[in-house]
């Protein structure tokens, strides 16, 4: 990496670990990169030919760092914190796609909770204010169990599941911890079959689209495995024509989104949440393994004012799925080593191991999505060929880890 900026380069705002394919990608199109995120120890750092140790919300102090250097393009994978400064620095050198203003209501949850309203899709009773008082009292009425949340969070972060009001203070208390606006939404638990869709959109109509499920871990929100949904073709159509309603009212005509949403015990669909951007979780991974397309080469290409509909373009049509790796300790432990790695990659039918921890590194209890120490990901002719391949190297692979306080030491499993 080097300290010397390069001209027309691909300017990626943020550099976690979800970002390394963006730079892997960028690379093989021997694209150069600015990488800028504010951790000394980003994760994707050594990926880039050049890196700005800015924070991502900063528009002016990433420009200020450019100087001279105008940027090709501009990128943003799975963060929502750098949305804002996409739109801003691509205004300000007039790149080639810019990121919609209407596009940030789908980042506050209460804002979004009227998108779906005004596209006419099923909602459910919900309350939100920046005042812990109102919301208690509000929540009191809703229809139990309840889910509280920061409303402009993400990952999992700060959520707890309510079953009476005598727990609404202290579950809303934790939800404004994580909210920067200190602001918290109780929203109505919607019992049902829990789902994600991705899109991929040109001229407000989907290239892509993948409906997956999810499970979670055991006890808590966090997801543990995602994988390609099985549904039939019309409930599929219904779900693609939903979202692609949504993408519209959020002024994405172009480029990725997703949603989280539910199939109620009643047949009907119900939207639970936003993500205007490309997804986290090795979700474009799973993109390139169940359908053989390249979601992140065409987030560059757009970036780049570039036709993208050929990264988008299936070549195969399997099932496939990724298992996050998480701590299993309930406290904070150091990683010591890791075990089964090289059997893991071998087993017939994983297409990707990821390993986001090193030795020496922090780990925290799985928690939250960010908590996340690695990916299993899979493919294969069938749902049971893909489950046999993840529980075989899931076997295999083992993260050792100390605990920083009492606990016993433990694996992943």
């Amino acid at each position: 990496m080097s300290d010397q900026l390069p001209q027309d380069a691909l300017l990626v705002l943020a550099a976690s670990e979800e970002h390394i394919p963006l730079y892997q990608e960028a690379r093989r199109r021997c694209m150069p990169t600015i990488a800028v995120d504010m951790r000394a120890d980003a994760p994707a750092f050594p990926f880039a030919d050049a890196a700005l140790q800015v924070s991502t919300l900063d528009a002016g102090a990433i420009a200020d760092a450019l100087g001279d250097t105008r940027p090709a393009g501009i990128v943003v994978g799975a963060t929502d914190a750098a949305l804002a400064s996409w739109r801003a620095l691509g205004l300000r050198y007039g790149t080639p796609y810019i990121y919609p203003d209407r596009a940030f209501a789908g980042l506050d949850k209460a804002a979004f909770h009227g998108v779906v309203a005004s596209c006419g899709i099923d909602g459910y009773g919900w309350t939100a204010s920046d005042d812990p008082d109102e919301v208690t009292a509000k929540a009191a009425g809703l229809r139990f169990p309840l889910m509280v949340k920061p409303v402009d969070g993400s990952g999992s972060k700060g959520v707890t599941r309510v079953t009476r009001p005598d727990d609404l203070p202290a579950a809303i208390a934790h939800a404004r911890a994580y909210s920067a606006s200190r602001t918290v939404i109780a929203e109505e638990f919607v019992q049902g079959q829990q789902l994600t869709i991705d899109l991929f959109l040109r001229n407000g109509r989907s290239m892509m689209t993948c409906i997956k499920d999810q499970e979670v871990v055991a006890g808590g929100f966090v997801v543990r495995r995602i994988s390609t949904a099985q549904l039939p073709p019309a409930e599929h159509g219904h779900l693609e024509a939903t979202a692609e309603r949504l993408c519209r009212a959020l002024g994405i005509v172009n480029g990725p989104a997703n949603f989280d949403l539910v199939l109620g015990l009643d047949g009907r669909g119900r939207v639970i949440e936003s993500n205007p951007r490309l997804s986290g979780d090795s979700i474009p991974r799973l993109h390139a393994a169940a359908r053989g397309v390249n979601v992140v080469g065409a987030l560059i290409a757009l970036a780049l004012g570039e036709p993208f509909e050929d990264y988008l373009a299936p070549t195969r049509n399997a099932h496939a799925a990724v298992e996050l790796i998480g701590s299993p300790l309930a406290t904070d432990g150091e990683l010591l080593r890791w075990e089964g790695v090289t059997e893991a990659r071998n087993t017939p039918g994983i297409t990707d191991v990821e390993l986001y921890a090193e030795p020496g590194d922090l780990v925290r209890p799985h928690n939250q999505s960010g908590h996340k120490i690695g990916t299993l990901i899979a493919a294969g002719p069938s749902v049971a060929d893909v489950s046999s391949s993840l529980k075989a190297a899931g076997a295999l692979i083992r993260p050792i880890i100390r605990p920083t306080t009492g606990a016993s030491e433990g694996t992943w499993r």
